[in-house]
């Protein structure tokens, strides 16, 4: 097996699993990233570390990108709270570094895979969403994600390069940052509870999520090294199950003997009150389906942290 794939965001929580996995099934892997949210520690051995910033064009230009066979394109700032601090930077790091890679690989032979995110949906918690459903984000980090959706579209229709996005929903799992308290619903909440035993919850009970594990989305990005792609093509990365946020808090409490207090204030800005996917695509179209429940999930996530 010789297939030379590129993976940005290396360092990252998704970036240095899929890493490890591609690795470990004997591919060739190079990685970029700037350590700026990332750790060095995550990165396999056996990668090609490249140290730099992805949305660089210089740098994209002296690796000469051509030469793999798959780029995974993972890294950026990956906050919807965080993207209305700076939303130039989140323009940069999310939309101005596709462009970049796309630019550089048109015309090429180069898959393109993308990580997007649910966020790219909005406020639509009527339904479980589908890939053909209006988007409409409530967050910079969300309009920048359906952006390069949108540039992928056009250079795949223009260049013919395969493309595909990965609108992923919300994940959680082993090696995620726990310092980190502005993205990762599960991990913030785990992290307070063992901090303190206190977990200060933004917006309301009911509000809820479609939670997957990080091990089942790494399946699906190994899986899609096989498919290929109608030029760009969209996958939703779910279990298509509605899981409230109290249902989440009591789980924890039970971690640890209820002695967890809970306080709510006011909703973060541009947060989303209720996701939950349809599946049916991927499931079909990657030969993929979820397999680790949600309580099984956070066992395991507290087991490992504990």
């Amino acid at each position: 097996m010789n297939k030379k794939i590129l993976i940005t965001g290396v360092a990252g929580f998704i970036g240095s699993k899929l890493a490890k996995k591609l690795i470990n099934e004997g591919y060739f892997v190079t990685g970029i990233d700037n350590l700026s949210t990332g750790f060095k520690k995550n990165i396999p051995k056996r990668v090609k570390f490249i140290n730099g910033n992805f949305s660089d064009k210089k740098l994209l230009k002296k690796i000469n990108l051509k030469q793999y066979e798959i780029i995974f394109h993972i890294g950026g700032q990956s906050s919807g709270a965080i993207s209305f601090d700076d939303p130039i930077k989140d323009l940069t790091d999310n939309v101005i570094s596709t462009i970049n890679i796309l630019d550089l690989i048109k015309n090429s032979k180069t898959k393109f895979i993308y990580a997007s995110s649910v966020a790219v949906y909005g406020n639509i918690s009527q339904k479980k969403l589908n890939i053909d459903d209006q988007c409409q984000p409530s967050s910079f980090y969300g309009v920048g994600k359906i952006t390069s959706e949108m540039y992928m579209k056009v250079y795949s229709e223009v260049y013919g390069n395969k493309c595909i996005a990965f609108r992923i929903f919300n994940t959680y799992g082993p090696d995620q940052d726990l310092k980190n308290l502005r993205q990762g619903m599960i991990s913030i909440y785990f992290a307070q509870a063992m901090k303190n035993l206190k977990i200060i919850v933004k917006g309301n009970k009911n509000r809820f999520r479609d939670y997957i594990h990080i091990n089942d989305v790494i399946d699906v990005f190994f899986k899609s090294i096989y498919y290929s792609p109608k030029k760009f093509e969209v996958f939703n990365i779910c279990t298509g199950k509605k899981t409230k946020v109290f249902e989440i808090l009591n789980n924890i409490k039970k971690f640890f003997n209820k002695k967890v207090s809970i306080k709510f204030e006011k909703v973060t800005l541009g947060d989303q009150f209720g996701v939950v996917g349809n599946n049916y695509i991927t499931r079909k179209k990657l030969r993929w389906k979820p397999k680790i429940p949600l309580k099984k999930g956070l066992l395991d996530f507290f087991n490992y942290y504990k």
